[in-house]
């Protein structure tokens, strides 16, 4: 299949959403010393443009190209809950040229799904978590709950009442509240819709009760009183939002689930190459400007270790299984 040409124009828009500036040629750091790369490298984002996978995926390819003088392609291939794009990258050759960001999906579609032709594990070899965000629950400003404790108060007292929303059967922000559903042992109805545009239109008319969001979305209708934001799903607060109390702090002990994206090469890449990706990513993610920048639309940059981040997605891998085993999703 024929990449996509270098998207200068998207890669400008989404810059521009995160506030980032990118410094001039001149300033690049200095290609990187080894043979790798010596030619244009693809960067596969399994998503469609626009979403924060892309964003990211342009971030860390805008930073490659600079340190290493060698074009990164950023080739959007959505479809299928990310499974479309996920394949290329697994069926490709392990030789550093062909890489992929992936998202949290990457950790729940294995169970979502009835057949995947590749593997989450075996077929890919783990770079580095880029970055992870959490999450924020949003009530609608008619529901009369200002506080997760008094939310799961209220849907205990309505059984199957409240109603939720999300971007889409199987979807994180779907599986975000069966988890709430599972440890708070309250019932709610599950309305899906295609995507986070209409969610949001449907929380602002009163149309839908609750939502899980994201932060950068979510928080200019917080702000002008249009929705409540009753927790951030994160373990910690979160340092975007610090005023917003963590849902395990506020009513319900031990909830945690984190949006995140990271950097993964198909199997077999050489163990040097994979070495030199992560130490770039862990140098740019050090970058102050790049830092706070982030964090300002609630992202926190990571850059782990290759090891780290296997035993970050073996173990999503298996939270996620236990939730959607308990929900009853499958996509077939």
């Amino acid at each position: 299949m024929k990449a996509r040409a270098w998207d200068t124009k998207g890669l400008l828009a989404a810059s521009a959403a995160l506030g980032l500036v990118w410094p001039a040629a001149g300033m690049a750091s200095e290609p990187a010393s080894r043979g790798y790369p010596t030619k244009a490298i693809r960067m596969i984002v399994p998503f469609g443009t626009g979403s924060t996978t892309d964003t990211l995926g342009r971030i860390v390819a805008q930073k490659f190209t600079e340190a290493w003088g060698q074009p990164v392609v950023i080739d959007n291939r959505g479809g299928a809950g990310g499974n479309i794009g996920t394949e290329m990258v697994a069926k490709a050759a392990g030789d550093g040229y062909t890489l992929l960001m992936a998202a949290g999906s990457h950790a729940i579609n294995p169970s979502l799904y009835g057949k995947l032709s590749y593997d989450a594990i075996r077929d890919f070899a783990p770079v580095t978590l880029v970055g992870s965000s959490p999450q924020l629950l949003i009530a609608s400003t008619g529901l009369p709950a200002n506080s997760v404790r008094e939310l799961i108060a209220l849907a205990a007292a309505k059984p199957g009442q409240l109603r939720y929303a999300s971007g889409g059967n199987g979807s994180p922000s779907h599986l975000a509240m069966e988890l709430f559903k599972s440890m708070a042992k309250v019932d709610m109805v599950h309305v899906p819709y295609k995507g986070g545009d209409p969610v949001l239109i449907a929380l602002l008319s009163g149309e839908m009760q609750l939502y899980f969001g994201n932060i950068r979305a979510m928080m200019p209708h917080v702000r002008a009183g249009k929705l409540k934001a009753l927790g951030v799903t994160s373990p910690k607060r979160s340092p975007a939002v610090p005023e917003i109390p963590t849902i395990a702090e506020s009513g319900l002990p031990g909830y945690s689930m984190m949006a995140w994206w990271g950097l993964l090469a198909p199997a077999g890449t050489p163990k040097t190459i994979v070495t030199q990706l992560q130490a770039e990513v862990a140098r740019m993610l050090k970058e102050p400007a790049l830092r706070d920048r982030l964090a300002a639309v609630g992202i926190d940059a990571v850059g782990s270790s290759p090891e780290a981040f296997d035993a970050y997605i073996r173990q999503e891998i298996k939270t996620w299984a236990k939730v959607v085993k308990e929900a009853g999703v499958r996509i077939d």
